[in-house]
């Protein structure tokens, strides 16, 4: 099981409490959970509510859909600060915007922090939707996907022997000296999904990646062309972590779901082929002191739908 830890601010009256959320990463741990996940947007621009705002504020923030208001804290160095109080638990920065950095100054980041956790780090790369977030950063909007396979090629090259060069379009560098590395010698896991299984993203998955995390269910046809195209590369689909999540149904735009309905469809994903599971605690529940208790709830339902 996976606590996601961005979006919980109808936990803590709309403030980003951080300090709440490293406790809640350390309850995680104590529960048996295997994963935390953080996202990220540097900034928000009107685009961020162009569709209209969510109308639970519990529900996920997705394109269009939020208030610009909304706190996103840096996912990276919340990560670090959880790493510092938790042993076990993995820590997954979903929805790393790549192209809004250079590719060296991210792979510090993202190597320090994965040496920090030794080796518990999870990376998922993604261009992101909002036009506004890349006009502020000064970064084209229409060159994101192909920054983000350059950070990628990047990323490749800097966990391997110092000295390094690249000759990209544009982030070419030559003979430079990188270390210390990441806790692994190819550095962290990379996990790649998105709102559909189309070519960018099941490229990148097929050549970097060691989990799907799609945003919704994917379906039989998309896993079968994740499972052939793996296989023409040389790779097996069972080698690769399969990312599911529970979906949260509300009764209206106030109140929370119910956890049972939310967690019914885990076994059915198992058959599937996925076992990692994502829940966000503020889709069920209210108060910030009980999401250790919610933890070890989800644990005890889960073990017994899995039994």
């Amino acid at each position: 099981m996976l606590l996601v830890l961005s979006e919980n601010w109808t936990l803590t009256g709309g403030r980003a409490d951080l300090p709440a959320a490293v406790r809640w990463a350390r309850e995680a741990e104590d529960a048996g959970f295997d994963a935390v996940m953080v996202s990220e947007h540097i900034v928000l621009g009107p685009d961020s509510a162009v569709d209209g705002i969510m109308g639970n504020p519990r529900e996920y923030a997705l394109p269009g859909n939020q208030d610009p208001y909304t706190p996103w804290p840096g996912s990276l160095l919340l990560l670090a600060a959880i790493a510092s109080v938790t042993e076990r638990i993995r820590l997954a920065a979903a929805a790393v915007l790549a192209p809004l950095r250079h590719p060296l100054a991210l792979a510090r980041e993202l190597g320090t922090l994965d040496l920090i956790s030794e080796g518990r780090l999870v990376v998922q790369p993604t261009v992101s939707w909002s036009r506004d977030e890349y006009a502020a950063l000064g970064v084209p909007f229409g060159r994101r996907g192909k920054l983000l396979d350059e950070h990628l090629e990047v990323w490749a090259k800097v966990w391997g022997p110092s000295p390094l060069s690249h000759e990209g379009p544009d982030y070419p560098f030559e003979d430079v000296y990188f270390e210390p590395k990441a806790y692994r010698p190819e550095g962290p896991r990379l996990w790649f999904g998105g709102q559909r299984l189309h070519g960018p993203v099941l490229r990148r998955l097929v050549r970097y990646g060691h989990g799907f995390h799609p945003l919704g269910r994917p379906t039989p046809e998309d896993l079968q062309t994740l499972k052939d195209a793996l296989a023409e590369a040389g790779r097996d689909i069972a080698d690769l972590e399969m990312i599911g999540g529970t979906q949260a149904v509300f009764p209206d735009d106030r109140g929370p779901a119910d956890l049972g309905q939310a967690l019914a469809s885990i076994p059915e994903q198992l058959e599937s082929g996925f076992t990692t599971f994502c829940i966000k605690p503020n889709q069920f529940i209210d108060a910030p002191d009980e999401v250790g208790k919610f933890c070890r709830e989800v644990m005890r339902r889960v073990e017994a739908l899995t039994a």
